[in-house]
């Protein structure tokens, strides 16, 4: 065996082991829900072939080709019995691009189909496509809407920074061959858009994020919502604030709807991410709330605080202090999936049980927005416990 094939066969065989590795649950926990030991997705998970010239004679050294920086920000589904995530795969040239990793279990072994997803252009190419939140729509198709980046054409000369950002909407039958339709027509900016999975008066609704700019909200309330007639032209023509941002809370900069809603029997079940400003920059948690099934837009349980925050070797990645989630799946049983990235670098997955959520929402306190208010709640709970204790 020549040295290029002892050098391939270790390469191979190496990310075998990291695909088949066990994931193994953390047994610390706050009985909400359950980490797991080692990410689910990483860029490493990526297919060797994606990533080298496997050909002695135009790679004779076995160099790395295309470079991988990270696998983030998945969209989920249960699909034939397996569990699916549409990665988001950010190459070394900063292009992001969608790619399916398969489990048959949530947890480990998730491993890349053969290609990346191959995504058709709008009118308007878009420069970068990223963070797919998946639904499978009562219309029998499943959609995927995304962020479509763009360069702000307003920009002033030479500034090459200055971006926009468009809600892309794209369909399937089988997470293979995608219809691209036209993007979201809206009066803002929109990154964080999201199909609810249902029709709501007979039509199409979103959870919306209305922002002034592509990084700073401005004027954008919050999350919002928006019904459209026709997803083939979709266009937001009235749009409300369903959960707001609030000063000096875990959404004061902004907020963000994370993966569609759960039904659960007692509302729909909504887990979100929420940004702050602090002194190593900006913050990001996920948190969740309720609404109403009768009426999704009205907020029923509102539970104060991060529902998680990164720890540990979680904080540190290419944009540090973060966790962002826009896939999740609840099993048939009422297990929960949740998937998320950590600093914008890798996947991970946490597990829980609908009926735990529910629980997490109905009965946590709400944010009263002030010190004394917190105060007076904690002195609530401490009242109640020291009674049971004596």
């Amino acid at each position: 065996m020549s040295q290029f094939d002892e050098k391939m066969k270790a390469l191979l065989a190496e990310h075998e082991a990291l695909i088949t590795r066990k994931n193994e649950p953390v047994k610390e926990t706050n009985g909400v829900y359950v980490r797991y030991k080692y990410p689910v997705v990483t860029a490493a998970h990526t297919p060797v072939f994606w990533r080298y010239d496997l050909n002695e004679k135009t790679n004779p050294y076995l160099m790395e080709r295309i470079g991988v920086n990270a696998a983030l920000n998945s969209g989920a589904i249960k699909w034939n019995g397996k569990y699916l995530l549409v990665v988001r795969v950010e190459g070394a040239d900063r292009k992001s691009f969608f790619a399916v990793a398969e489990s048959p279990n949530g947890v480990d072994n998730f491993r890349f189909w053969d290609y990346p997803v191959t995504m058709p252009d709008d009118v308007i190419p878009a420069t970068n496509i990223y963070d797919m939140r998946l639904t499978a729509h009562e219309d029998g198709w499943i959609y995927g809407i995304f962020c479509a980046e763009r360069h702000d054409g307003n920009a002033p000369a030479g500034d090459l920074s200055s971006a926009t950002a468009t809600a892309g909407i794209a369909r399937t039958k089988d997470l293979k061959t995608w219809e691209r339709l036209p993007d979201l027509k809206s009066k803002s900016q929109q990154r964080n858009v999201v199909l609810h999975p249902e029709f709501v008066d007979g039509k199409y609704a979103f959870y919306t994020r209305p922002q002034d700019g592509f990084i700073d909200a401005g004027s954008g309330g919050g999350i919002g919502w928006a019904l459209v007639d026709d997803i083939t032209h979709a266009e937001v023509k009235e749009e409300k604030i369903i959960d707001s941002r609030y000063y000096h809370t875990i959404k004061e900069v902004k907020n963000g709807e994370g993966p569609h809603p759960i039904k659960t029997p007692k509302g729909w079940l909504h887990l979100a991410h929420g940004v702050r400003g602090c002194a190593a920059g900006l913050r990001y948690v996920l948190y969740l709330y309720m609404t109403s099934l009768e009426d999704p837009t009205k907020v029923i349980a509102s539970p104060g605080g991060y529902f998680m925050a990164p720890e540990g070797e979680e904080r540190v990645g290419d944009v540090s202090n973060v966790l962002f989630s826009n896939g999740w799946i609840a099993d048939e049983d009422g297990t929960v999936y949740i998937y998320y990235a950590s600093s914008d670098t890798r996947m991970h997955v946490a597990v829980s049980t609908v009926d735990r959520l529910v629980d997490y929402c109905m009965n946590t306190p709400e944010d009263g927005l002030t010190t004394t208010a917190s105060v007076e709640t904690l002195k609530k709970l401490i009242d109640r416990n020291l009674a049971i204790m004596e």
